[in-house]
């Protein structure tokens, strides 16, 4: 295909898979489940740390995880107990447990009371061009607490080499325009150019076969690759090709 002709087919793939049917078997119909802001920011950011594997395992794990926290997850975070922790004692999702996740809530608390939010933490550390080097500074600020070593990993270091799959997930979701009733566009202060394709192995797939990506890793140089190229046929919104990659490497098995 040309270049015009890759645009054409990935666009009427985003057209097919950016609408509410695609709610039915992701895992973004987790945070559609809140109305209030900081709920949605929260639901949103706790299950995109736990998307990887099994979809029908992490829908299912998240939906455990809103329940633990009495489908308020703000409020807990925000006005937690210790009694209140112990409600997570024995959560397990893949390699994130129960010590995992008591750490993320007292963390997540610490940047709603002292750095503005998820939100102001992202948009004040957003740089000019790409959102990759606010991620790394945001694990910085995300891991101020006194923490156990292996918490760490399940937030990604884009400056470390990571393609970052689940928080540029999780950064489409907050930035990307709501209009098809699929992403929040809640984060008006950060603009969808920025954001990064969530890249794991069937977007990565399928950008390979389309032309999109050489590189055999799905890593940081990658997902820069990769980022350049749907830049150049969308400079406005590129990840919106995250759903005709997805869709595309998932549902039609390209």
């Amino acid at each position: 295909m040309t270049k015009s002709e890759l645009k054409v087919f990935l666009d009427e793939k985003v057209i097919q898979y950016n609408n509410p049917e695609f709610l039915e078997t992701d895992p973004i119909q987790i945070p559609h489940l809140f109305t209030s802001k900081e709920d949605i920011e929260i639901s949103a950011f706790l299950t995109a740390t736990i998307a990887w594997g099994n979809r029908k395992s992490i829908i299912n794990n998240s939906h455990k995880l809103m329940e633990r926290m009495g489908q308020s997850p703000y409020d807990f975070v925000i006005n937690h107990t210790d009694e209140n922790l112990e409600n997570l004692s024995g959560f397990v999702h893949r390699t994130f447990n129960d010590i995992d996740l008591t750490y993320f809530i007292q963390s997540l608390k610490t940047i709603y009371e002292n750095h503005n939010g998820l939100e102001g933490v992202f948009t004040t550390h957003q740089t000019k061009d790409s959102l990759q080097p606010t991620i790394s500074e945001f694990k910085k600020i995300f891991f101020e607490l006194p923490h156990e070593q292996r918490t760490t990993k399940h937030v990604s270091d884009p400056l470390k080499g990571s393609a970052a799959k689940r928080i540029n997930m999780f950064l489409r979701w907050m930035v990307r325009d709501a209009a098809t009733n699929v992403d929040f566009g809640i984060w008006k202060g950060i603009h969808p150019s920025k954001l990064s394709c969530p890249l794991d192995v069937h977007s990565g797939n399928v950008a390979r076969k389309l032309g999109l990506l050489k590189r055999k890793q799905n890593d940081a140089k990658a997902l820069a690759e990769l980022d350049k190229n749907l830049r150049k046929l969308d400079p406005l919104d590129p990840v919106k090709y995250d759903f005709a990659l997805f869709g595309l490497g998932v549902f039609e098995k390209f």
